[in-house]
């Protein structure tokens, strides 16, 4: 039906000497994902955690971080051939290492027979967090009913987010999940899509939109600690697989042994049956052998994998961060020799969907 039909309330904006109406993210038939805690925060829908609730339990980088809006996207239908977009960050995102494109700004993608390809987005200028109406894609082919995936900042967080259409356009719902049971992310700034240029570029990201899968990202840069807290966080949740990646957050070694295992154990305690993906740190290598442990490090995170299997649990399974990047021009992988760039996310992304699709299959999801 005709979005004009669909809410009176709808409000108009002239971009240029087009017209467009505009709706926030949050109303049906838009279908908002990846902030499953927003219905108890109705006045930040767009936060990751319920934030005061967590207060005292976890450190601080979490309670901040977890305002950023990574993992969060909105679909929709419409046969409108220009869609526009207008926000209000929580606050700028501008770091020396990261595109603001990534940490600020807006994906785009429409969906296609074979995948999604991604054309168009936004992104504000340094230090400004209100996004004036702006066209983010243009000229589509008239009299075509398409699916879009908008994708949020990987940082900046948002207050309000709201499309706009072409006055008669058509809006519906999306067609359904694949995977309707969210992928649930847990880690480091590199979970949380540090250092993408676009949002749609983060390896969660990719994993999600080539499997159709609902995600919840719960990366948190510097702040990924194994806290006990966020494990019962995360037992709130209905997962259908859990990526586990804190290992550059852990302050050392000992850390990491004291709370690797007993972080999955409450995990397991609730879901007996849910898939689980252990992973090591991705880094550029070689490596001086004294070099933060890193063999250490990695053989505790393999010991919580080898302890679970030899306690009969046929649902775990283990990626080697050393295997992340490949084994050609690792060095172009990364913006600071630990952050991924494009290159290297989509190489972590390449590595982890052959495991992600066998723990997928093996809890009954199938694929082509």
């Amino acid at each position: 039906m005709k979005i004009e039909e669909i809410d009176k309330n709808f409000q108009s904006k002239s971009i240029g000497n087009r017209e467009f109406l505009f709706k926030s993210v949050t109303e049906k038939p838009f279908e908002l994902d990846g902030f499953p805690w927003r219905d108890e925060m109705p006045e930040t829908p767009f936060h990751r955690i319920p934030v005061e609730r967590l207060k005292g339990k976890v450190n601080d980088g979490v309670i901040w971080l977890g305002r950023n809006s990574t993992g969060g996207t909105c679909r929709f239908r419409t046969d409108s051939t220009m869609i526009a977009l207008r926000a209000t960050l929580e606050q700028p995102s501008d770091m020396n290492h990261m595109p603001r494109g990534g940490s600020a700004g807006f994906d785009l993608h429409m969906v296609t027979p074979t995948g999604t390809v991604q054309i168009g987005n936004w992104f504000p200028g340094p230090q400004v967090n209100e996004l004036e109406a702006c066209m983010i894609y243009a000229d589509l082919p008239a009299g075509l009913e398409r699916e879009f995936i908008l994708t949020f900042p990987l940082y900046g967080g948002a207050f309000t987010v709201e499309i706009g259409l072409l006055p008669g356009a058509t809006l519906t719902e999306p067609s359904p999940w694949k995977i309707d049971k969210p992928i649930v992310f847990y880690g480091s700034s590199i979970t949380q899509g540090g250092c993408a240029s676009r949002p749609g570029n983060c390896y969660p990201n990719l994993l999600c939109r080539a499997l159709k899968a609902r995600q919840v990202n719960l990366g948190f840069s510097g702040s990924g600690r194994g806290e006990e807290a966020m494990a019962e966080l995360i037992n709130e949740l209905d997962p259908s697989l859990f990526v586990f990646d804190y290992d550059h957050n852990a302050p050392d070694v000992e850390y990491l042994r004291k709370t690797h295992e007993p972080f999955f154990k409450i995990i397991r305690a609730k879901h007996p049956e849910l898939p689980v993906i252990f992973a090591s740190k991705c880094d550029i290598w070689p490596y001086d052998p004294s070099y933060d442990n890193f063999s250490e490090r990695r053989e505790v995170i393999r010991t919580t994998f080898r302890n679970a299997v030899n306690a009969g649990d046929k649902h775990v399974y283990f990626v080697d961060g050393e295997t992340l990047f490949g084994t050609e021009d690792r060095e172009a992988c990364c913006v600071d020799r630990c952050h991924p760039n494009d290159l290297g996310f989509y190489r972590m992304y390449k590595t982890f969907l052959p495991v992600v699709k066998r723990a997928l299959a093996e809890s009954g999801y199938h694929f082509d």
